[in-house]
């Protein structure tokens, strides 16, 4: 006679139940995923906290030492004082107006703007959408003469709402390119702005220390 073994039975093993070592397994993952989560968010807090700047420049752009004339020096400072009071009135034609017919305009997301039209319009758009509201708050690192005519100005910059921010809290770093025109005028021929990215910044220092500038040594 012929006999068979019979299969086992599957009762042991009810559909739908994990097994005990599944159970377990899930809760390693799940408390090790929660572990380097707070590990990598205290990381990046770290990071943050310690990415403050040194040079964080001066909000009187008259108080930085200029490597020209003086009175040049002065009228630099004036366009720029006229930028900042247009903002904050929302004024896009007075801001269009102390830039050069032809000036180029790029934003720290890299929109290029081309000619004092296309600024002043966009402006006039910003300020009655996105940045309305707003002023503006410069923080000045440096001013520049290369001959007669032309100075370019750095400095730490953003726009803000109530309490102006402190220096060290501007989140972006701006380049003006100022030209005097042929009316002996002073206007802003070119404009940059880059947004800092502190923790990307002091993960490069980290990394290469010798990436570090000078001023924040």
């Amino acid at each position: 006679m012929i006999t068979t073994t019979p299969a086992p039975s599957t009762a042991a093993y009810p559909a739908g139940r994990p097994g005990a070592r599944g159970r377990r397994g899930r809760r390693l993952l799940a408390v090790g995923g929660l572990t380097l989560g707070l590990a990598a968010a205290g990381g990046y807090a770290w990071l943050d906290a310690t990415a403050d700047v040194q040079a964080t420049g001066t909000a009187d752009c008259s108080a930085v030492t200029p490597s020209g004339p003086a009175a040049a020096h002065l009228e630099v400072c004036k366009v720029l004082d006229q930028l900042v009071d247009a903002w904050g009135r929302g004024d896009a034609d007075a801001y269009g107006a102390v830039f050069t017919d032809d000036a180029t305009y790029t934003t720290y997301v890299g929109t290029h703007y081309q000619g004092r039209r296309d600024i002043t319009d966009s402006h006039r758009a910003l300020f009655g959408g996105f940045v309305k509201g707003t002023k503006l708050a410069d923080s000045y690192l440096d001013i520049r003469f290369h001959g007669p005519g032309t100075a370019i100005v750095t400095s730490r910059g953003d726009t803000y709402e109530g309490q102006r921010p402190q220096p060290a809290e501007l989140s972006k770093t701006q380049t003006y390119t100022l030209v005097r025109e042929d009316d002996g005028t002073w206007r802003i021929a070119a404009f940059h702005n880059t947004k800092r990215q502190p923790v990307m910044e002091r993960i490069s220092f980290l990394i290469s220390p010798q990436t570090r500038p000078e001023a924040e040594k």
